[in-house]
Order: C-alpha cells, then structure tokens, then sequence
C-alpha cells in the first residue's frame, strides 16, 4: 500500500491528477490502496462547499447509480417480480395504451433500455443544468416515463446504443412497481444491507421519485464492495445476494458505444493494458472499475463535474498507479 501512495502522491504533485477526492483499491479481498483528500463537492447541482473526505463519507457517484439498478433489476427479476429482458416494454406500462397502439413503439422491449438502445430522440451531450439536456427536461416532466417513451422515434429499437438515462428510468419504475418499494427501500433491504453497507442516500426529484440513473450517494469503500461482489459473482460470506447467471448475462458485450467500448446491461465493457475491464463511470469522474483476471477492484470519486477531460483523473490512476503494481 505504501508503494501505490507513494506513486499516487507523486502524480498529484506533478499536476497529472487533478480533483481526487478518493481511491478505493482492493485485490483478492485485500486493500491496495486507500486514499482521501478535500476538494469543493456537489450534490447533484447543490454545491457543499469544499468537503475534508473519508472513509465514512458519502459522494456522489452519479451514472454508476444506472449500474447498480442493473444489479438490483437482476435480483428483481430472480425474485420473479420485474420482467425478463425479451419482454414487450410497453405492456409493463398498460396507463399509456395509446403509446402502446404505436406499431414502431410496441417492438420495444426491456432489453432496448437495459441496453439504451430505445431508438427515440434523447441527447444527455447538453450540461446537465439545462432543460435542453433530455435527462433535466425528464425530470421536469409532469409524467417522466410517458416524457421517455413518447420521444420522436428516430430509428427501430437495438439498433444502436445512445446514452440515455431515460431508459434507466424505466428500469426504475418497473423495479418499484414490481417489488412495492421505493428504490431505497429495496436497494438497501437486498443488496446493501447484505454486503454491510450501512450508509447510503438516493437522491429524488421534484416528484419524489428517486433517480435510478444517477441519484446514488456511497462512501468509496462500499462502492468497492459492489465491485467485488461481481468479482465474486454475485456472492457474498457465503450468501447469494444476485445470481451468477445474472452477473454474466449483465456483462455480456451487446453493442457498441459512441466512443469504442461495448454496452452490456447498463454496464461498460472495454479493455486497459490487455486486461478485460467492466465499469460503471459517472459525470465527475466517477468509477466502479473491476478487472476480473486481476481479481482487482478499484473505486474512484472526483470532483470535476462537467469537465470534458473528466476521464483523465480516473484513466491516470489506474494506467499510472494501480496497473503498474500488479506486475
């Protein structure tokens, strides 16, 4: 551990780091690495002022919040309470009978929002404190699931993946109708409760409903233990928390991103330094990176929101500090 701070300090002193709130590494069950600093911090657009981080505190984790509904809609759906994936999208919502009429819509599936590939008109490339970006305009609908599923369609469903946070949504809403409970409610009684996470929040709209595509708040070492808790396949001391079949099904490269890497359900799938990497990656700098013939987990919470270069911080601290030690 010593070694990999050393290094991290080093690139933080030579500027190749820049607005690191905190590193979470842990390979085969053991911690690398453990690191905190201070530095201004949001909450979705609220600023805190600037934040002394530690092992207890909560940060924004913004999009990977869309990879752990993916995890909670698979334990859903092994408890037989949401859809499977092949399943018409639109008789999960039978209040919209018109939308459901609409030939093109009706081929939608859940499988086209696991994979964001609805096919409607969604552009989350606009900054996220503008109603222009389709995500805001989302929240200030009256009705947010009729706002996503009555988007212009522009090409048949699966065609291509186009990031839109709308399609999490769905996943939301068909998770609390099917279970009852909000996603708190569900979240913590059967995935953070049993992997002992004990703190948690989950930030809602206007409407009180908690956003499943980047409302989640964790402290980095429990957003870690999700990490390993895919590494493990779903297990954990023993319990099955999300089935094996589930985890694989997940990570299954289905189509391929705007920049390269492939789109599972709700997850990334790439490849760094020849090692296969899943990921979970939100606005600020973000991540839950796992790297299974690593048996290697690493969580990483920044603060520059909005940034363009905002991948920097991450890709430098794993390619620069982490990888290296591995050898």
């Amino acid at each position: 551990m010593t070694r990999l701070r050393d290094r991290l300090g080093k690139m933080l002193e030579i500027g190749q780091i820049s607005g690191l709130h905190g590193v979470v590494a842990v390979r085969g069950g053991r911690p690398l690495l453990e690191y905190y600093s201070a530095g201004e911090d949001f909450a979705w657009n609220a600023s805190l002022g600037v934040v002394e981080f530690g092992p207890e505190t909560l940060h924004d984790i913004r999009s990977v919040t869309k990879s752990v509904t993916a995890l909670l809609y698979g334990i859903a759906l092994g408890e037989g309470l949401v859809p499977p994936p092949a399943e018409p999208l639109l008789r999960q919502f039978p209040q919209y009978p018109d939308l459901a009429a609409d030939s093109q819509r009706a081929r939608l599936t859940v499988e086209h929002a696991l994979t964001m590939s609805l096919g409607v008109e969604w552009r989350e490339d606009l900054p996220y404190d503008s109603p222009a970006n389709a995500e805001i305009a989302m929240e200030l609908a009256p009705d947010r699931c009729r706002f996503i599923l009555e988007r212009p369609i522009l090409e048949p469903p699966g065609t291509r993946w186009n990031y839109c946070g709308g399609a999490t949504a769905l996943l939301g809403r068909l998770i609390t109708d099917g279970t009852g409970r909000s996603l708190p409610q569900y979240g913590q009684a059967v995935l953070f409760a049993p992997l002992g996470i004990d703190s948690s929040e989950w930030m809602t709209g206007a409407d009180g409903v908690a956003s499943a595509a980047s409302g989640l708040r964790l402290a980095p070492r429990d957003l870690a233990r999700i990490g390993e808790l895919m590494l493990a396949k779903g297990a954990w001391n023993g319990q099955r928390i999300v089935s094996a079949d589930w985890i694989h099904t997940m990570l299954q490269p289905r189509l391929q991103t705007a920049w390269g890497a492939q789109y599972g359900y709700q997850w990334y799938i790439d490849s760094l330094d020849s090692h296969r990497l899943v990921a979970g990656m939100g606005n600020g700098g973000q991540g839950l990176y796992v790297l299974p013939d690593l048996d290697l987990t690493v969580a990483i919470t920044a603060g520059n929101y909005n940034d363009p270069e905002q991948g920097q911080t991450p890709r430098t601290v794993l390619e620069r500090v982490i990888l290296p030690a591995m050898a």
